[in-house]
C-alpha cells in the first residue's frame, strides 16, 4: 500500500481508509496550462471524495524551493478553490486541458466501512492513456441462453483493435450484482468476516494484519501474528471465501460461453478489458441474465399391483406417483434394477420414509395411511443409463416378482467338464419358483466387457431364441441350506465357449436373470 500523503505523477496507487477516518492526499503541478486528469477507483464500498487547488507559495517556484512537506504544513490548515467532488461507488475522474499551477488536495472519505482504492494521476494524461479505452458500444450482449450456459459477446476496446496494446479480457460472474470495477471484484473475492473486525488507528496492528480483512498481502508473517487469532469474538476466519463468484480471463477473445450454471437462476456478468502492461482496467457496461428452467419433470403415476418399466438416462432422476384408491395398512414396493444400483426414495405426503440404493430385486413394506399419497424419486448411475422394473401394492399377497438368493451367480464345476457337456449349480430359495436355464455359443476372444454389456437382468427368456433354451424345472427348498440346484448341459461342441443364462420366473410371469457364466468345453478328451 502507497503510504505517503503525495501521489506520483503517472502512476496508479492502492491505499485504505477506515471507516469515517478522512484521508488527504496531495499532487504539485508546476506551471500553468497544464493537463491534468485524477481518476478514483473505489473497492467495495461507495466514498466521498472531492479534488481542491491552493496557490503555490512564492518562494516555492524558485530555485531553493522548500521541501513539498513544509509546502504543505504550511497550507494543510487553508481551504483551497473546490474543482470537483464525487459521492458513490462509481470510478469517477477530473479532467482539464489546462489546470493551473498549484498544490492539489484530493480528501477522500468512507462513511460505510472499512474500504480500499485506487488513485491515479497525470500531467500527460493523453500519451499515458494507462487504461484501457471502451469501445463506441460498451454494453455486453447475450447473444444465447440455455438451462446451465449463457454466451457473451463484446465490441474490443480500441486500445487493442487500434493501438495494439496488449488487452485482455476477464469476466465475473456472480448472482447478487454487477460490480463497477476490477478491484471491486478482487475485494469482494479476498472478503470474510475479519474485514469487520479491522483494527481501528491507534490500536495494535502492523501492515500484515490487513491479508485478514481484504487487503492482499504477499507476506506471511500476519499468520504468525493476527491479531484475530486471540480476538474474545470467537469467530474463526473461513480459510476460503464463501461468496459465490467467478472471474475468468480468456485473453483477447470477443465471445465467451458461461458453462455449469444453475437452470432457473439469475447470473450478474461484467467484462472487464485489462492493460497487460500496467494491470490498470476499464469496465465494460454489465448485464445480466436467467438462465432457462429445467424442462418439468413428468409424474408417472403408478397402478396398484401392475409393474411399471422406467428408463433413466446417467446422473438423471425419475418421479413417480403412487395413490390407493382404498384405505390400506402396508404398501409393498418391489424394485428390480436391471443394471447397475440406482436410488429409491419414497416421501408419503412430503415427509421422507425412505432412501435406499438398490442393487437387482429388493422389497419394501412400508406403513400405510389412509387417503395418503407417495411420491418416489429414483436417481440413475453415474456410470451410465439406468433401466428398472417397480411395482407398488397396497395387497401384500400380491407379490409379482421372484424372491432371489442374496448369491444370484452360477457356479461351475471345472472336473466335470467333457469335450461335450458342462456341469453347473446354482442357489433357489424357500419359494417355489421356476427356472429356465439357456446357452448360447460366443467366440473364444469373448471377454468380461461384452458379458457385462448383456447383464440387462430384465430381459427375459422371451428375447432367446428357441434353439437356445436347454431345459425348465422348479425346485426350492424350506432348508435355505439346501436350495441348490446342478444341471448337466450336454450336447455341446469340443473346446468351445459357450455363454449360460439362468432365468428364475415368478408367479405374475415376472422374470429375473442370474448373473451370465461363460464356460468352456475341453478340447481333447
Amino acid at each position: 500500500f502507497h503510504d505517503s500523503s503525495v501521489i506520483p505523477d503517472g502512476a496508479e496507487i492502492s491505499s485504505y481508509l477506515f471507516r469515517d477516518t478522512p484521508k488527504r492526499y496531495f499532487f504539485v503541478v508546476e506551471e500553468d496550462n497544464t493537463p491534468l486528469a485524477v481518476t478514483v477507483t473505489p473497492c467495495d464500498a461507495p466514498l466521498e471524495w472531492k479534488l481542491s487547488v491552493q496557490e503555490l507559495p512564492e518562494e516555492a517556484s524558485g530555485e531553493g524551493s522548500e521541501p513539498l512537506e513544509q509546502q504543505k504544513q504550511q497550507i494543510t490548515n487553508e481551504e483551497g478553490t473546490e474543482l470537483f467532488s464525487y459521492k458513490g461507488n462509481d470510478v469517477e475522474y477530473f479532467v482539464s486541458s489546462s489546470s493551473p499551477s498549484g498544490l492539489y488536495q484530493l480528501d477522500l472519505l468512507s462513511t460505510e466501512k472499512d474500504t480500499h482504492f485506487k488513485v491515479y494521476a497525470t500531467t500527460t494524461p493523453e500519451s499515458d492513456q494507462p487504461y484501457p479505452e471502451l469501445p463506441y458500444d460498451p454494453r455486453i450482449d447475450v447473444t444465447s441462453l440455455g438451462r446451465t450456459t449463457v454466451t457473451l459477446a463484446w465490441k474490443p476496446s480500441p486500445t487493442a483493435s487500434l493501438l495494439k496494446q496488449p488487452i485482455q479480457y476477464c469476466i465475473v460472474i456472480n448472482k447478487e450484482h454487477n460490480f463497477k470495477s476490477l478491484c471491486a471484484v478482487e475485494a469482494k473475492l479476498s472478503s470474510d468476516d475479519a474485514f469487520m473486525m479491522a483494527p481501528k488507528p491507534g490500536l495494535d496492528f502492523s501492515p500484515f494484519d490487513f491479508a485478514h480483512f481484504g487487503f492482499p498481502s504477499d507476506n506471511n508473517s500476519g499468520k504468525e501474528r493476527g491479531f484475530l487469532k486471540s480476538s474474545k469474538f470467537g469467530r474463526q476466519t473461513p480459510s476460503k471465501p464463501r461468496v459465490d463468484l467467478h472471474k475468468v480471463c480468456i485473453g483477447n477473445k470477443n465471445i465467451f460461453t458461461v458453462s455449469d450454471l444453475k437452470p432457473d437462476t439469475q447470473y450478474y456478468f461484467d467484462m472487464f478489458a485489462v492493460n497487460t502492461n500496467t494491470n490498470m482496467s476499464t469496465a465494460y457496461v454489465g448485464t445480466f441474465a436467467r438462465t432457462k428452467e429445467e424442462a418439468k419433470q413428468k409424474t408417472v403415476e403408478l397402478k396398484d399391483g401392475k409393474v411399471t418399466d422406467v428408463f433413466i438416462k446417467r446422473k438423471g432422476a425419475k418421479f413417480l406417483r403412487f395413490a390407493p384408491v382404498s384405505s390400506h395398512q402396508k404398501v409393498t414396493f418391489s424394485v428390480h434394477s436391471c443394471l447397475d444400483a440406482v436410488q429409491i426414495q419414497v416421501r408419503r405426503d412430503g415427509k421422507l420414509l425412505l432412501s435406499q440404493n438398490v442393487e437387482g430385486v429388493r422389497q419394501f413394506q412400508l406403513r400405510g395411511k389412509a387417503k395418503a399419497k407417495y411420491l418416489i424419486r429414483l436417481k440413475g448411475s453415474k456410470k451410465g443409463a439406468s433401466m428398472l422394473k417397480i411395482l407398488a401394492t397396497t395387497r401384500p399377497n400380491k407379490q409379482s416378482f421372484p424372491s432371489l438368493p442374496e448369491d444370484t451367480r452360477i457356479k461351475a464345476f471345472d472336473k466335470l467338464r467333457t469335450c461335450s457337456s458342462v456341469t453347473v449349480a446354482w442357489l433357489g430359495t424357500q419359494e417355489r419358483n421356476k427356472f429356465c436355464i439357456y446357452k448360447r455359443e460366443v467366440d473364444d476372444n469373448y471377454n468380461e466387457e461384452q458379458k457385462k454389456r448383456e447383464q440387462n437382468q430384465c430381459l427375459g427368456p422371451d428375447t432367446r431364441k428357441k434353439s437356445e433354451k436347454v431345459l425348465c424345472k422348479y425346485f426350492h427348498s424350506q432348508n435355505i441350506q439346501k436350495a441348490v440346484t446342478t444341471e448337466t448341459i450336454r450336447g455341446l461342441q469340443p473346446g468351445k465357449s459357450y455363454l449360460l443364462d439362468v432365468y428364475v420366473i415368478g408367479h405374475g410371469g415376472h422374470s429375473v436373470k442370474y448373473q451370465s457364466k461363460l464356460v468352456k468345453t475341453r478340447k481333447f478328451c
